[in-house]
């Protein structure tokens, strides 16, 4: 049983000084028609309340993102990504501050708001450094070698609605919405009302660092009120959250036309080779499936282990997770934090539930922890998990992973694709050769070998995002920040036209250029 740890010194005020959430709520594009208290998930106490957007709130952002949009895109791109420079030494030197922030509205482990940190952190400046580069006009090839020339321009999209998740707002809010500003966008941001002080925090202190007033914009409140005009304005939408929002976002820009990207959901399989580390695969496990309490896309939630190793690993794994420290300090030493809403403790609570009552067996784990705070759930491992269950097939997006016996590789690649889902997979074996060949044949948008989730999320140089129902487009490498940017082609044609010149008959000039293709192709220069 996972057991809670000591109280941390000075966590339990669980408390943010005033003067700092008065100044994140006065950047809310809002006039205050009302407001909105946010509980603190460890305690239920009331952590902070800040004011709500109404839609004509959001109308007015658009009109005011537009003004600034114009006078940031006429800027060098070098210059745009100056306040992103210098962004990563001043989280460095505010780090305590936005890690208790991001744990007092979420409920989560230190360690696991370290991650939110690192990604704003270097994914920021992973874009910074090559913003200019990606956006540079670029010459292409044309018709005819000289003859025809080409350039690649990069436009902006204008203004893009970013709706970022409340599981890592501060992640999935600053690092989608950097390469947006860096291409030369204006970005009207929708973060979720319980998670919002990490979005806030960070566009006052980008504004301080030099981004311009109104370029980034956060309106706060419920899809129900602000979700329509939100929307309706953009000329992107970035969305991560569930493939049921996905769909509703799909669904609501396509008669405008207008482009999208959506990280969905996830149900994602792990697979134990048989010639896997145990420990270290069972250390690893432990990482990929409760991290952030579960909450997380790519978090592993079922894990197929082969016949020859079950017997050694299940065990292993069983007792890294009985010996789990739970807490909610404001420190690095628990190993789990909270979950953060009410309906996620009922929805991880009801699959667990359903699932012992129609004969899966608890490992270890299974109920709820309300000793350590209101919202904790102990980290769950189940066996004999069926079909018929609604753990078996639907995303729990909780502590709870099902663990399964396979014989060999034809029939765990089968087991690891069915399912409407898409995102991520891991894979442990001592041969990252094999491993890379079975990767191959898993259909999820990133793969990681001996690693749970980071070793893709983090490697910010290659795409990230799923396949299936879990998702449309890519964040990180190169389609990260280009996907908010329009492409244009520029073509000019030099002496002579794409016209017989002259007198010639138009039979004899097309002689000609049947001539030129096969001469083109033997020089190689098409």
């Amino acid at each position: 049983m996972a057991s809670p740890t000591a109280p941390a010194k000075g966590a339990a005020e669980h408390t943010l000084p005033q003067t700092l959430i008065d100044r994140l709520a006065s950047r809310v594009a809002s006039t205050g028609a009302g407001s909105a208290t946010i509980p603190s998930p460890f305690t239920g106490e009331p952590l902070a309340t800040v004011p709500l957007s109404t839609a004509d709130d959001v109308r007015k952002a658009y009109e005011r993102a537009r003004d600034a949009q114009r006078a940031w895109a006429a800027l060098p791109a070098g210059e745009r990504v100056k306040p992103f420079l210098k962004l990563t030494e001043a989280l460095v030197d505010r780090r305590e501050e936005i890690l208790d922030i991001i744990q007092l509205e979420t409920g989560k482990a230190r360690r696991h708001a370290m991650e939110e940190f690192l990604d704003v952190a270097l994914c920021s400046l992973y874009y910074a450094r090559r913003a200019p580069k990606l956006l540079k006009p670029k010459r292409r090839q044309g018709m005819m070698p000289v003859v025809t020339r080409v350039r690649e321009l990069r436009h902006p999209k204008g203004v893009v609605a970013v709706i970022a998740p409340w599981n890592y707002p501060f992640a999935l809010g600053a690092s989608d919405i950097a390469p947006a500003l860096m291409a030369g966008n204006a970005v009207i941001h929708k973060p979720d009302t319980q998670t919002c002080l990490s979005s806030l925090w960070v566009l006052d202190l980008l504004v301080s660092l030099g981004l311009p007033e109104d370029l980034w914009q956060i309106v706060v409140g419920e899809p129900a009120e602000i979700g329509d005009p939100l929307v309706e304005n953009a000329d992107y939408v970035s969305f991560t959250g569930s493939t049921r929002g996905g769909r509703a976002i799909a669904e609501k820009v396509a008669p405008r036309l207008v482009a999208y990207s959506l990280e969905l959901g996830g149900k994602n399989p792990m697979i134990v080779m048989p010639d896997a580390d145990v420990e270290r695969t069972a250390r690893g496990a432990v990482r990929a499936c409760f991290t952030n309490a579960g909450q997380l896309c790519i978090s592993i939630e079922r894990m197929y282990v082969h016949e020859d190793v079950y017997d050694r690993f299940v065990p292993r794994f069983v007792e890294l997770v009985e010996g789990m420290k739970l807490g909610a300090g404001l420190d690095f030493d628990a190993e789990m934090g909270s979950l953060t809403y009410q309906r996620q403790l009922d929805a991880v609570t009801r699959h667990v539930d359903q699932a012992v009552e129609e004969g899966a067996t608890v490992l270890a784990g299974g109920k709820a922890r309300p000793d350590v705070g209101p919202l904790f759930y102990e980290p769950t491992i189940l066996a004999d998990v069926n079909g018929d269950m609604d753990l078996c097939a639907n995303e729990t997006f909780g502590p709870v992973v099902a663990v399964y016996k396979y014989r060999d590789e034809d029939e765990v690649v089968a087991r690891a694709n069915d399912t409407a889902y898409g995102l991520n997979a891991s894979v442990w074996t001592k041969s990252p050769a094999r491993g890379r060949r079975l990767a191959a044949r898993i259909q999820a948008g990133t793969v990681n070998i001996n690693d749970g989730y980071g070793a893709a999320f983090a490697s910010y140089d290659s795409p990230m995002g799923g396949m299936k129902q879990s998702g449309v487009g890519r964040r990180h490498g190169a389609e990260g920040l280009l996907k908010y940017t329009e492409v244009q082609t520029v073509a000019s044609q030099h002496f002579m036209d794409l016209e017989p010149p002259g007198s010639i008959a138009y039979d004899k000039f097309a002689g000609y250029l049947v001539n030129g293709i096969k001469l083109m192709k033997k020089l190689r220069i098409k």
